[in-house]
């Protein structure tokens, strides 16, 4: 059985399709806006949640699975970056310290007993970063459509000296929780 992706992210289709696991791509279109006092558990659940749920309404018998990724720093949810502004703004935030990086993970087909929804917390350390990398980095332009505005898989690679749980998560898909939710399931992944 293929699972179905209610996401547009190619970075979670890879993950997916690296660790064997077959799917289809069926982006999810949901408000994604933090709610007022939402807190960052409780916003990468939900969304993740809202986007499988979006696409197992049309999706027959299929599994369906949902993401959410942010980057948490002092208690602020850093989303991806509205303009290269922001992204500067999120990369000095980000300079010589650690954060968080949260994503929800939501398995769900219709007919299913229940909803199945985790949260999955990295921590990620970077070095100190002069005004001079910082605008190196958002002119590479590889921190468009990013959470917290870099890609540790990309150029930014070069900034992140240590991490704490799952690379995949950092990627934007926590594929040890993805495959056990799935296992869980008794979605055959073959």
């Amino acid at each position: 059985m293929r699972l179905i992706l209610a996401s547009a992210s190619p970075r979670r289709a890879d993950l997916l399709r690296g660790a064997g696991i077959d799917v289809d791509i069926q982006p999810a279109d949901v408000d994604e806006r933090i709610g007022v006092g939402e807190g960052a558990e409780a916003y990468v659940r939900r969304v993740a949640e809202a986007k499988a749920r979006a696409i197992s309404e049309r999706a027959g018998d299929r599994f369906v699975l949902g993401a959410d990724t942010a980057v948490v720093v002092d208690g602020e949810i850093l989303g991806k970056p509205s303009d290269p502004g922001d992204a500067a703004r999120m990369l000095a935030m980000l300079s010589g310290r650690t954060h968080q990086v949260m994503s929800g993970v939501s398995l769900m087909r219709q007919g299913f007993p229940a909803v199945n929804t985790r949260v999955d917390v990295t921590v990620v350390e970077f070095a100190p970063l002069s005004r001079p990398e910082i605008d190196w980095y958002v002119a590479s332009r590889e921190s468009n459509d990013k959470a917290g505005g870099y890609a540790i898989q990309g150029l930014a690679s070069r900034f992140v000296t240590r991490i704490d749980g799952s690379y995949s998560n950092v990627v934007g898909l926590p594929m040890a929780l993805v495959y056990q939710m799935c296992a869980e399931a008794g979605l055959l992944l073959s």
